[in-house]
């Protein structure tokens, strides 16, 4: 009998190779869905090497604050291994360094992180960290201080000794003492014991009252001058000692300003709680041009001699007066006219820096306006008493004083005489520029260790 050959029917042949091709594309399938997994928890466990990069140099800053390039002395980036808490070498991250610029105490770190197993899967974190600067108190000051009716503060207050509250707080109002020996100078006659905190205020206000806190040290505000000073030489605008009675700056809303020396003033008869009445050499009677200069050139002037300042400001700089040796010179800073910003858009900052005092002079305007960052180092922020037992009345009172910014004095800081006042401003409102805290005016003194800012991953 004749045997025949087996035969594979077309349709058989069509079935087994689509079954091949199922079978090979579900493995496809599930080797593409086991990778896509694999590089999601790889994604994931990039995002936390990463966050691990941010974190480890907010360590590095608290312990070497002014180091920007990770301790190498060279630009970045800088890469580094991370292990898992067992030890086992698991990824790596790429830190990116950008240093703060003048002005600013902002510090941004870029990490990228990845896994070994994955390294083409990459996560990046930007975060952002700045030292608070000094200027996030509408007002500090190491004396006792009286905040009278018809003042509104929209900031944070402070003093190491005690405070008196007759006007109205919309924050913080805190003392370092419990309670204070209240005398002449806060309106205790005779003198008498007083809470850290006490007055007058609106009740709902003294909710915002505490004490005692503790004492804010006032070393902080003795920064370097003589860094200030070669700041000025390399990068700014320095100005010797004039040989006369100092300069006169004014600003310009087109972003410049020129400096003239003063060569003849004259005064007024002004009244300060210290030394009675005096002559008060306030008001310029002759001076020369020496200089038109660009803000955005200049982000500090710093004078060996007083100053006289005024103007409409656009640009960020810092203002300083002191003269060396510092300890047997005490320059002081006059503020004659506004003092404004040319926009409040946060692109303007004004520091201005006494040695000695601050004075708000005779003739300002109706309505005065400073937009800055004052800051007395050994002394007050005032304007004095033009009194008729001081032979002035004529220009003593005034209609209103608006402060933009921050008020910090080593001695009390004050404006007003008599109640209601006979010399001084009718109302008084003191705002915190909040964009003063991270950005501040440049070379402006920060304080305490870099915050937390921002977060954000690219």
């Amino acid at each position: 009998m004749k045997s025949q050959s087996g035969t594979i029917t077309p349709s058989l042949l069509i079935i087994t190779v689509t079954f091949v091709v199922v079978i090979y594309g579900l493995l496809w399938l599930l080797t593409l869905q086991l990778d896509f997994s694999h590089r999601q928890v790889a994604a994931e466990e990039a995002l936390n090497i990463a966050e691990a990069g941010i974190n480890y140099y907010r360590w590095h800053l608290a312990h070497a604050p002014e180091d920007f390039q990770d301790g190498t002395g060279q630009p970045g980036k800088y890469e580094h291994e991370y292990k898992d808490p067992q030890g086992s070498l698991i990824g790596k991250f790429s830190l990116e360094i950008l240093p703060p610029s003048n002005g600013s105490s902002i510090v941004t770190i870029i990490s990228t992180g990845w896994t070994n197993q994955y390294e083409k899967v990459k996560r990046t974190i930007r975060a952002q960290y700045g030292k608070p600067s000094l200027a996030k108190y509408s007002f500090l000051q190491n004396a006792s201080s009286w905040y009278g009716s018809g003042l509104t503060v929209h900031g944070r207050i402070h003093s190491n000794n005690g405070i008196r509250m007759d006007g109205i707080n919309t924050s913080l109002v805190t003392s370092a003492k419990e309670s204070y020996l209240c005398g002449s100078e806060t309106g205790c006659i005779p003198p008498q014991t007083k809470p850290g905190v006490w007055g007058s205020g609106p009740g709902g206000a003294q909710g915002l009252w505490q004490f005692p806190v503790p004492a804010k040290d006032f070393n902080l505000i003795s920064f370097d001058f003589g860094s200030m000073r070669e700041q000025a030489q390399n990068n700014g605008l320095y100005l010797a000692p004039s040989e006369a009675y100092g300069y006169h700056l004014k600003f310009y809303a087109g972003g410049n300003f020129e400096v003239y020396r003063v060569t003849q003033r004259n005064y007024y008869y002004g009244y300060a709680e210290d030394d009675g009445c005096q002559r008060r050499y306030q008001v310029i009677s002759q001076e020369n041009l020496i200089g038109n200069y660009q803000v955005s050139q200049k982000p500090i002037i710093f004078a060996e001699d007083y100053l006289w300042v005024e103007g409409t400001l656009k640009g960020r700089t810092t203002v300083v007066a002191a003269r060396f040796p510092l300890e047997t010179n005490n320059m002081s800073i006059w503020i004659t006219n506004n003092l404004v910003f040319a926009a409040y858009d946060q692109t303007n900052a004004l520091g201005l820096i006494a040695q000695k005092d601050i004075y708000f002079s005779r003739n300002i305007p109706d309505n005065f306006r400073v937009d800055a960052a004052l800051i007395a180092q050994k002394g007050k922020i005032i304007r004095h008493g033009y009194l008729w037992f001081c032979g002035s009345s004529s220009q003593a009172l005034k209609n209103k004083l608006t402060i933009n910014g921050t008020i910090i004095s080593y001695e009390k800081s004050y404006w007003n005489f008599g109640s209601p006042p006979s010399s001084g401003f009718r109302e008084r409102e003191i705002t915190y520029d909040a964009a003063l805290l991270y950005q501040p005016p440049p070379y402006f003194p920060t304080s305490g260790d870099y915050e937390f800012i921002s977060w954000k991953e690219e």
